[in-house]
């Protein structure tokens, strides 16, 4: 997470998003930069609303507005998928070495995800709270002309993003069958996703 006191913006952190190449490139101009442990790195709008907003709209603005990245469904489970690939993780409960893309998702869709699928969600993360707060600014992934130039005019500098915490190149296939339970069962997800201007 980044706050950003002159540009009154705070940048959520959705993991597989990208934002580690964001915190990369802006972290040493934040106001704050929020790097451990991973669940306040990594803080969802309702950890943010509980922890950092009385604060933030306290000391910086009542304005603050906070940001996020989300990515297509299937690209983001499928970055999981393949994150969790990497040589040093073989053996261990989360790993996908031997799970298909396939399998990945089936488990995924599970009320109760194993721990190799149990990756959490867009859209919980955004999951707007009782109290109103939600989050203000929403950028697709793939869509990364458009997050930079808002940054670039926001924080008044160019920016150059880097490839950072990138998951092995693997092929990522998903069956027509799992990709219809996933819709069906995840459907917040895709109209999380669907929903951004």
């Amino acid at each position: 997470m980044l706050v950003f006191s002159k540009a009154k913006l705070v940048i959520l952190s959705i993991p597989k998003t990208g934002t580690t190449a964001i915190e990369t490139a802006l972290g040493p101009s934040a106001a704050i930069w929020v790097q451990d442990p991973p669940d306040l790195k990594h803080a969802p709008i309702y950890r943010y609303n509980r922890f950092f907003r009385p604060a933030l709209e306290k000391f910086v603005s009542p304005d603050i507005q906070t940001m996020a990245v989300v990515r297509e469904p299937i690209s983001w489970l499928g970055s999981w998928w393949r994150y969790r690939q990497r040589p040093f993780m073989e053996g261990k409960a989360n790993a996908t070495h031997g799970i298909s893309f396939d399998d990945f998702v089936e488990a995924y869709c599970q009320g109760k995800p194993p721990a190799f699928a149990n990756v959490g969600s867009q859209a919980n993360f955004l999951k707007p709270q009782p109290n109103g707060t939600s989050i203000d600014l929403l950028f697709r992934y793939e869509d990364q002309p458009k997050l930079l130039a808002f940054l670039e005019e926001r924080l008044e500098r160019p920016i150059t993003l880097a490839r950072e915490n990138v998951s092995p190149e693997i092929p990522v296939a998903l069956s027509p069958a799992v990709e219809a339970k996933y819709r069906r069962k995840c459907a917040a997800e895709f109209e999380l996703y669907e929903g951004i201007a």
